[in-house]
């Protein structure tokens, strides 16, 4: 763990892993929750990082807290903590079948192993709405394309390292396309307007073509909204 200022009154955390990062930013969350960290005005988590942002005071501040930062040892994350979000995908993408080559199984089995794991938002970017989610074993990381699209549909769920994402809308991208969905991810009627957000499980369901139905799945319906198991 490696402690870095950023600017005038901001600190960043570097991690070795993306795990790390997590355990790191459910502990920062609880402990201004409890208080103890009231004077950070955000925090922000990225792929093996953490951006204490804002911290308000005088110089002295960011000096404390970066002092008492030094001492902390996180427990890992708490498998069921944070809201869960059931997403509905049609297994049927474009790129199913190569995953499926990288793998080394069958599409079906892409599918299978893809909805049968807890996957959890590590952070977001790229774009309004994106959530980088882990969950896959190391055997079910895939590499990206060499040459991105020019146009991904709204609604693609993909792979690309240890991560799943899925397109909150048309743009250029270079991921594996294993599927789709028709939930809303970013909606700035609602509060927060992203639906996933750093911390929060997602399981995917299954639905709609053969390849999207691994055996003891049929009939499972998502409801694709905070909170609802």
């Amino acid at each position: 763990m490696r402690l870095l200022p950023v600017g005038e009154n901001s600190l960043l955390v570097e991690l070795d892993t993306a795990q790390e990062a997590q355990s790191w930013y459910v502990e920062l969350l609880r402990s201004r929750r409890e208080g103890s960290l009231s004077a950070v005005q955000d925090i922000v988590p990225g792929d093996r990082t953490v951006l204490l942002y804002g911290v308000s005071g005088p110089p002295s501040a960011l000096a404390a807290l970066r002092a008492e930062l030094g001492h902390w040892s996180p427990p890992g994350i708490v498998a069921d903590s944070g809201p869960l979000v059931e997403i509905p995908v049609r297994y049927d993408g474009a790129d199913l079948g190569e995953v499926a080559r990288i793998w080394g199984v069958t599409p079906q089995e892409v599918a299978r192993v893809h909805s049968g794991v807890e996957h959890r938002v590590a952070f977001c970017g790229f774009a309004p709405g994106f959530a980088y989610m882990t969950g896959l074993g190391e055997e079910h990381h895939t590499p990206r394309h060499a040459a991105p699209r020019t146009s991904v549909p709204a609604g693609s769920v993909a792979l690309a390292g240890p991560y799943t994402g899925i397109y909150p809308r048309s743009s250029p991208g270079g991921w594996q396309l294993i599927g789709a969905t028709s939930v809303n991810l970013w909606d700035l009627e609602r509060e927060p307007p992203a639906l996933l957000t750093p911390g929060t499980r997602v399981r995917f369901l299954p639905c709609g073509s053969p390849a999207s139905r691994p055996a003891g799945t049929e009939g499972r319906q998502g409801r694709g909204e905070r909170g609802q198991p």
